[in-house]
């Protein structure tokens, strides 16, 4: 089973993307870690996104290329000094490549406590099945 789910969705690298990079934007670009799982009917995947609120993150689905894109702000507030900076902000940036047993028009996403849950359903199709046996 792991096996077709590595063939229904193949993630990028999940390497944090700095400075060796060339970027258009300001500030570090981060690959959020993922959990995928498998089950007959569908793939959930589990995207960590902390600080992301769901204003601030894009889904686009174009070509069976499945881009996430969330914008994490600092947290500042006015009059404080800081003392130490352990959390750091900047742009999420993660893509898959669906294959074709994803209902791509069913795909549901939820953002919840930092994680993005996405549900990639399969198609009809492709889920398995009983084969019913007749006798003569």
């Amino acid at each position: 089973m792991a096996n077709e789910m590595t063939h229904a969705i193949q993630g990028g690298n999940s390497v944090e993307v700095g400075d060796q990079f060339e970027q258009t934007r300001p500030g570090p670009f981060f690959t959020p870690a993922v959990d995928i799982f498998e089950k007959d009917e569908a793939i959930t995947l589990l995207a960590d996104m902390p600080g992301v609120k769901s204003d601030d993150l894009e889904i686009d689905l174009r070509e069976n290329i499945l881009t996430l894109n969330g914008r994490c702000e600092s947290f500042e507030v006015e009059g404080e000094t800081d003392v130490v900076r352990e959390y750091e902000t900047g742009t999420y940036h993660r893509r898959f490549t669906l294959s074709d047993t994803i209902d791509q028009d069913k795909i549901e996403a939820k953002l919840v406590d930092g994680v993005l849950r996405l549900e990639l359903p399969k198609s009809e199709e492709t889920r398995p099945r009983q084969i019913p046996v007749m006798s003569e």
